[in-house]
């Protein structure tokens, strides 16, 4: 279903709402999209003024940190920095317990399940956990996405709804919100902190900043636009089940007309590297599981689960910072090889024992680490080759550069004829 749906459905429901003006309380047990505010505002104003709260900062405890921090629009909506986790807090000072992902193209994401189903030709088959927002889906909605981080201890840190509130009334944005909902709106706290989400919502639904489709390879599915001999390279190699056998996961061919998404939704369990930059990794008891916690509570027991995280699209993926949810790894290139050495040359990537032998899967306790995946390029056994060498890294690395949006047939001028740096050894 195309995302302005959401649109639709939101002004049925807000048609709902008199547009005389009066005092209304909200129901916290009515449905969020069946909400009724003093004022009825369009899609239109709702973009607006979620696009302006997006950047307020006054919503943070510090005042010094706003969405924009982490999700940065000249960075596809992810962190505008290379810190494996970014900093939040009451100070300011505290650090985050995984990477901040981007928030671009996420209006395809399922609600999260257990059990997907997929009516491509195989609609029998269980795929196991889909869908979802966040690394472990735990947000069913862009709304209740928008909330943890207001929530958070580890970021915007404020203490309630009523603080959140608090601080918006007396925020440079106020009068705004006012203006969207109606003169009384911060009379009620749930009713003001719905709206919140709600003016957050619409603004992700914006397609000019949140779906724009615009990189050299929606280009070139659309046949508007040529992959260069190395480009094309690296999409045979990312496609072949052989070698790369990354579209198994983050499928990227145009499906029932749609423009592809880069991602199946669903979870994995990659065996990362621990990452020392991350404070909660100071413990050693500690251990981020991803779908069975600690950030997520409902399937703990679900011990199948433990070490998956979501599948990431990989839209725009040239523009991070780092990779993975724990950002255990700096560039594009060494994300790509990770891939390709995990098993085959593992004290590349963990830490040895005393013994001296390599602790695989440093990051997750032993007695979940057969939950890693092992299909290719996974497997192998050490001192093999791996299944990618540096010249396919290097062609896979340039076909992943083609999913950055804002191409032009002028900025890939020089790109046609550029020669591919030699790799950077770790």
């Amino acid at each position: 279903m195309p995302p302005t749906w959401l649109f639709f459905l939101l002004l049925a429901v807000l048609g709902a709402t008199s547009t005389v003006p009066c005092r209304v309380l909200a129901d916290t047990s009515t449905p969020f999209y069946a909400t009724r505010f003093e004022r009825t505002p369009s899609a239109a104003e709702l973009t607006a003024l979620g696009r302006a709260l997006f950047a307020q900062r006054a919503l943070s405890i510090t005042g010094r940190s706003s969405c924009w921090s982490c999700h940065d629009p000249l960075r596809a909506f992810g962190p505008a920095n290379s810190l494996a986790v970014q900093l939040g807090g009451a100070e300011g000072t505290t650090l985050g317990l995984r990477a901040a992902p981007s928030l671009r193209y996420l209006q395809a994401v399922p609600p999260f399940t257990e059990h997907f189903f997929e009516s491509d030709g195989n609609d029998s088959e269980d795929q196991g956990p889909a869908g979802g927002r966040t690394w472990d889906g735990r947000a069913a909605s862009a709304h209740e996405q928008a909330r943890l981080p207001l929530l958070s201890p580890q970021e915007m840190a404020n203490s309630s709804e009523a603080s959140v509130v608090e601080r918006l009334a007396g925020s440079s944005t106020a009068a705004a919100f006012k203006e969207t909902f109606g003169a009384h709106v911060f009379d009620d706290t749930a009713l003001a902190f719905r709206g919140l989400l709600l003016a957050l919502e619409v603004y992700q639904q914006d397609p000019r900043d949140f779906y724009p489709y615009t990189s050299k390879y929606d280009a070139y599915l659309r046949g508007k636009a040529k992959l260069n001999p190395v480009e094309a390279r690296g999409l045979s190699l990312f496609s072949d089940p052989a070698k790369g056998n990354c579209a198994r996961c983050h499928p990227n061919q145009i499906k029932e007309g749609a423009l592809p998404q880069l991602t199946d939704f669903g979870y994995a369990a990659l065996g990362l590297p621990r990452n020392p930059a991350i404070a909660a990794n100071r413990d050693a008891a500690f251990f981020d599981m991803g779908l069975c916690g600690p950030l997520r509570i409902d399937l703990g027991k679900k011990t199948e689960y433990c070490g998956m995280f979501r599948v990431p699209s990989l839209r725009n993926v040239a523009l991070h910072g780092t990779y993975f949810h724990n950002g255990s790894v700096a560039t594009l290139r060494d994300a790509v090889r990770f891939y390709a050495e995990r098993d085959v040359r593992p004290a590349k990537w963990y830490p040895l024992r005393a013994d001296g032998s390599v602790e695989r899967f440093n990051d997750l306790p032993p007695a979940y680490r057969d939950n890693v995946e092992m299909k290719p390029p996974f497997g192998g056994t050490p001192g093999s080759d791996p299944a990618l060498d540096d010249s396919d890294i290097d062609a896979i690395v340039a076909y992943l550069e083609t999913l950055t949006d804002g191409w032009t047939p002028d900025s890939d001028q020089a790109s046609t004829t550029r020669l591919i740096s030699p790799t950077t050894k770790r």
